[in-house]
């Protein structure tokens, strides 16, 4: 790996980002996305994207190695004054470039940009209960378990596995 960049997402990202996000899907069993990817347009990402970059209390980062899209994390929040504040906090990253650090570095930038947003006030996020590296990534951070929900997800085998909901309070 030479050289790790995070940056946000802008309109031109747009189709390859759909390719990392189809081939994450079809690599982890550990996302809501499977291998289908995210239901999208080429043109509709670029919009979604274009949204995401001017809003103060949306982001979407993406890390980039040696030219190409590897990951990415993301906080999506609703525009209603009464919620505005919480964000649902998203990472995912190509299985070939997990144990380097990459996740930490996303996450890193992730919370600081939600302190710094002066909108993001709760990051949440939902976990299979199963994927112990990640509750030690989030846990790491400061996330926190807030509860357990039996039934929250279902493998390819059609078996259900539990998902917990975990949370930081920024500030």
């Amino acid at each position: 790996m030479k050289e790790l960049i995070i940056r946000e997402a802008i309109p031109i990202d747009a189709a390859e980002l759909l390719a990392v996000f189809k081939q994450i899907g079809g690599e982890s069993e550990f996302l809501t996305m499977d291998e289908a990817g995210v239901a999208m347009t080429t043109e509709e990402m670029a919009e979604n994207l274009a949204n995401i970059y001017e809003s103060k209390n949306n982001a979407l980062l993406i890390a980039i190695v040696d030219g190409a899209i590897v990951g990415s994390i993301s906080v999506y929040s609703d525009h209603h004054y009464r919620i505005r504040h919480i964000g649902e906090f998203a990472v995912s990253l190509l299985t070939s470039y997990q144990g380097y650090g990459i996740g930490s570095a996303l996450m890193e930038e992730m919370i600081e940009w939600a302190k710094e947003s002066g909108v993001i006030r709760r990051l949440e996020l939902t976990v299979q209960k199963r994927n112990t590296g990640a509750i030690r990534l989030y846990q790491k951070y400061g996330f926190e378990i807030e509860a357990e929900q039996k039934r929250g997800a279902r493998l390819k085998s059609g078996e259900f596995i539990s998902v917990l909901r975990m949370s930081l309070l920024i500030d």
